[in-house]
Protein backbone atom coordinates (compact mmCIF):
# COMPACT_ATOMS: atom_id res chain seq x y z
CA UNK A 1 0.00 0.00 0.00
CA UNK A 2 1.68 3.31 -0.93
CA UNK A 3 0.47 6.74 0.02
CA UNK A 4 2.32 10.24 -1.64
CA UNK A 5 2.08 13.29 -0.82
CA UNK A 6 3.69 17.26 0.43
CA UNK A 7 4.30 17.38 4.35
CA UNK A 8 2.77 20.01 6.46
CA UNK A 9 4.89 20.29 9.53
CA UNK A 10 3.65 20.85 13.08
CA UNK A 11 5.80 20.41 16.20
CA UNK A 12 5.72 18.15 19.31
CA UNK A 13 2.88 17.75 21.96
CA UNK A 14 -0.16 18.34 19.78
CA UNK A 15 -3.14 17.16 21.56
CA UNK A 16 -6.24 16.47 20.21
CA UNK A 17 -8.18 19.99 21.58
CA UNK A 18 -4.96 21.75 18.56
CA UNK A 19 -6.22 19.00 16.17
CA UNK A 20 -10.02 20.55 16.61
CA UNK A 21 -10.56 22.90 18.92
CA UNK A 22 -13.32 22.21 21.22
CA UNK A 23 -15.45 25.05 20.64
CA UNK A 24 -16.57 22.89 17.92
CA UNK A 25 -15.83 19.57 18.39
CA UNK A 26 -19.70 19.33 19.98
CA UNK A 27 -21.19 22.25 17.94
CA UNK A 28 -20.74 20.45 14.56
CA UNK A 29 -21.52 16.77 13.90
CA UNK A 30 -21.13 17.26 10.25
CA UNK A 31 -17.28 15.86 9.46
CA UNK A 32 -16.58 17.82 6.43
CA UNK A 33 -17.65 21.19 8.43
CA UNK A 34 -15.44 20.17 11.51
CA UNK A 35 -12.48 19.40 9.25
CA UNK A 36 -12.69 22.97 7.82
CA UNK A 37 -11.65 23.96 11.61
CA UNK A 38 -8.62 21.53 11.49
CA UNK A 39 -5.90 22.67 13.27
CA UNK A 40 -7.46 26.31 13.29
CA UNK A 41 -5.63 27.22 16.87
CA UNK A 42 -2.35 26.64 15.73
CA UNK A 43 -2.44 28.57 12.32
CA UNK A 44 -5.59 29.62 11.22
CA UNK A 45 -4.86 29.06 7.20
CA UNK A 46 -3.95 25.24 8.14
CA UNK A 47 -6.70 24.22 6.38
CA UNK A 48 -5.39 25.87 2.94
CA UNK A 49 -2.52 23.85 3.53
CA UNK A 50 -3.89 20.58 2.73
CA UNK A 51 -4.59 19.18 -0.66
CA UNK A 52 -7.22 16.14 -0.50
CA UNK A 53 -5.79 12.72 -1.29
CA UNK A 54 -1.99 14.76 -1.69
CA UNK A 55 -1.11 15.93 1.86
CA UNK A 56 0.90 14.23 4.31
CA UNK A 57 1.16 15.68 8.64
CA UNK A 58 4.50 15.55 9.80
CA UNK A 59 4.70 15.92 13.88
CA UNK A 60 7.31 15.38 16.47
CA UNK A 61 6.37 13.62 19.77
CA UNK A 62 3.60 12.65 21.44
CA UNK A 63 1.04 13.49 18.65
CA UNK A 64 -2.88 13.21 19.69
CA UNK A 65 -2.44 13.55 23.18
CA UNK A 66 -5.38 14.56 25.76
CA UNK A 67 -8.38 13.39 25.34
CA UNK A 68 -9.48 10.25 23.56
CA UNK A 69 -12.47 12.01 21.30
CA UNK A 70 -13.06 10.38 18.20
CA UNK A 71 -13.05 13.59 16.27
CA UNK A 72 -9.71 14.29 15.92
CA UNK A 73 -8.20 11.24 13.53
CA UNK A 74 -11.63 11.62 11.93
CA UNK A 75 -11.17 15.40 11.19
CA UNK A 76 -7.72 14.51 9.99
CA UNK A 77 -8.76 11.41 7.70
CA UNK A 78 -11.88 13.88 6.59
CA UNK A 79 -9.78 16.73 5.62
CA UNK A 80 -8.03 14.69 3.15
CA UNK A 81 -4.67 14.56 4.75
CA UNK A 82 -3.80 11.02 3.75
CA UNK A 83 -1.11 9.27 6.23
CA UNK A 84 0.47 11.36 9.89
CA UNK A 85 3.99 10.54 10.51
CA UNK A 86 5.20 11.51 13.85
CA UNK A 87 8.20 10.32 16.00
CA UNK A 88 5.52 9.11 18.50
CA UNK A 89 1.62 9.26 19.26
CA UNK A 90 -0.43 9.00 21.86
CA UNK A 91 -1.65 5.64 22.76
CA UNK A 92 -5.65 6.23 22.59
CA UNK A 93 -5.37 8.46 19.40
CA UNK A 94 -3.27 5.66 17.82
CA UNK A 95 -5.91 3.30 18.38
CA UNK A 96 -8.30 5.66 17.62
CA UNK A 97 -6.50 6.56 14.04
CA UNK A 98 -5.91 2.57 12.69
CA UNK A 99 -9.79 2.10 14.22
CA UNK A 100 -11.29 4.91 11.29
CA UNK A 101 -8.69 3.44 8.47
CA UNK A 102 -5.89 6.38 9.07
CA UNK A 103 -2.64 5.30 8.33
CA UNK A 104 0.03 6.16 11.41
CA UNK A 105 3.36 5.72 11.10
CA UNK A 106 5.87 6.54 14.08
CA UNK A 107 9.59 7.54 12.62
CA UNK A 108 12.47 10.43 13.50
CA UNK A 109 10.85 13.18 11.29
CA UNK A 110 13.46 15.83 11.77
CA UNK A 111 14.36 15.40 8.36
CA UNK A 112 11.45 16.16 6.60
CA UNK A 113 10.78 19.36 6.08
CA UNK A 114 7.69 21.79 5.26
CA UNK A 115 6.15 20.86 1.61
CA UNK A 116 8.95 18.29 1.04
CA UNK A 117 7.12 15.36 -1.30
CA UNK A 118 6.93 12.00 0.11
CA UNK A 119 6.41 8.68 -0.78
CA UNK A 120 5.01 6.10 1.51
CA UNK A 121 5.10 2.46 0.97
CA UNK A 122 3.63 0.57 3.95
CA UNK A 123 4.29 -3.05 2.32
CA UNK A 124 7.94 -2.18 1.87
CA UNK A 125 8.14 -0.35 5.31
CA UNK A 126 9.97 2.67 3.12
CA UNK A 127 9.02 6.52 3.75
CA UNK A 128 11.10 8.18 0.84
CA UNK A 129 11.32 12.06 0.88
CA UNK A 130 11.44 12.91 -2.79
CA UNK A 131 12.59 16.39 -2.10
CA UNK A 132 16.19 15.29 -0.92
CA UNK A 133 16.71 11.74 -2.30
CA UNK A 134 16.54 10.35 1.27
CA UNK A 135 14.78 7.21 2.10
CA UNK A 136 13.90 6.09 5.81
CA UNK A 137 13.39 2.63 7.13
CA UNK A 138 10.29 2.37 9.07
CA UNK A 139 8.55 -0.73 11.00
CA UNK A 140 6.10 -2.45 7.91
CA UNK A 141 2.68 -2.09 9.66
CA UNK A 142 1.03 -5.59 10.55
CA UNK A 143 -0.73 -6.86 7.45
CA UNK A 144 -4.50 -6.76 9.71
CA UNK A 145 -3.64 -3.00 10.28
CA UNK A 146 -3.11 -2.83 6.67
CA UNK A 147 -6.08 -4.47 6.24
CA UNK A 148 -8.17 -2.01 8.32
CA UNK A 149 -6.43 0.99 5.88
CA UNK A 150 -7.60 -0.57 3.23
CA UNK A 151 -11.09 -1.18 4.20
CA UNK A 152 -11.48 2.44 5.59
CA UNK A 153 -11.61 1.36 9.37
CA UNK A 154 -12.91 -1.46 11.74
CA UNK A 155 -16.67 -0.78 11.29
CA UNK A 156 -16.46 -1.03 7.10
CA UNK A 157 -13.92 -4.08 7.97
CA UNK A 158 -16.94 -5.86 10.16
CA UNK A 159 -19.42 -4.99 7.41
CA UNK A 160 -17.58 -6.30 5.05
CA UNK A 161 -16.47 -9.28 6.86
CA UNK A 162 -18.78 -10.00 9.59
CA UNK A 163 -16.30 -10.57 11.81
CA UNK A 164 -12.27 -9.52 12.66
CA UNK A 165 -10.27 -12.09 10.72
CA UNK A 166 -6.38 -12.53 12.32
Amino acid sequence: MKFEGKAVKLGDNINTDFIISGRYKFAITDMKELAKHIMEDIDPDFPKKINPGHTVLIAGSNFGMGSSREQAPLVIKESGIVAVIAKSFARIFFRNGFNIGLPLIEMDTDQINENDSLEIDLNKGIVKNLSTNKEFTIKPLPAFMQKLIEEGGIVNYLKKHGEIKF
